[in-house]
């Protein structure tokens, strides 16, 4: 019973990817708006009622991929060493990813994490529709902060801080390198922009957020 609930699961999760995938070359051949949840279930070879059991709308079949990153910021911040702030292990995160490229930074030149973001970058609706990927960032790494006994309202608010500056600084490297910079390149100016972010945010939030206990 447990090996074909397995099976079941890893079906759905390859139709899952298949639909995502055909969405996405569809609407950087097409553009997004000229783009149908029909036209994509066609394209999958799957009716729009099993689409739409798989991605509530279409925005989500492009966004689907931010859900793996929500509760990145949480488990940085609930992970990180003795002695250290959530300021600081989240920082030091960005620092490491900014190192490796890592597309969630921005910093990245491959042609498909170019083309993604351009599109995102570019169409009003999936930027609308990313806020509420946004939300469920904020709300897994206040719950973590909430753990470590910060008031409600405060741990809410510098989860939203902590959340908008890595957007933020993700969405102005992708601006470097969209604008024909190298990674290389853009990269020192992308490391200064994050330490100064960061460290407007360690100003405050360090006194109002515990440092790691042993």
């Amino acid at each position: 019973m447990e090996n074909t609930t397995g099976l079941r699961e890893n079906k759905k999760l390859r139709t899952r990817r298949q639909l995502a995938a055909t969405a996405l070359e569809l609407f950087l051949e097409r553009g997004f708006d000229a783009v149908s949840v029909a036209d994509v279930a066609a394209a999958a070879e799957v009716s729009k009622p099993t689409l739409f059991r798989y991605f509530p709308s279409k925005e989500d079949l492009v966004l689907d991929r931010f859900a793996d990153h929500q509760d990145e910021a949480a488990r940085i911040v609930r992970e990180r060493p003795a002695g250290q702030t959530a300021v600081a292990a989240v920082h030091t995160h960005f620092l490491a990813a900014l190192a490796e490229r890592d597309p969630i930074t921005g910093l990245c030149d491959h042609p498909d994490v170019l083309a993604f973001q351009r599109l995102l970058y570019s169409t009003a609706s999936l930027e609308t529709r990313l806020v509420r990927y946004t939300d469920r960032e904020v709300e897994l790494l206040a719950a973590v902060l909430e753990a470590e006994s910060v008031r409600p309202l405060t741990a809410r608010l510098a989860a939203i801080h902590l959340v908008v500056v890595r957007h933020e600084l993700g969405r102005e490297n992708w601006r470097r390198v969209d604008s024909g910079q190298s990674v290389d390149e853009a990269h020192p100016a992308a490391v200064a922009d994050a330490d100064r972010a960061f460290a407007m945010l360690a100003d405050g939030l360090d006194k109002a957020l515990p440092i790691r206990q042993a």
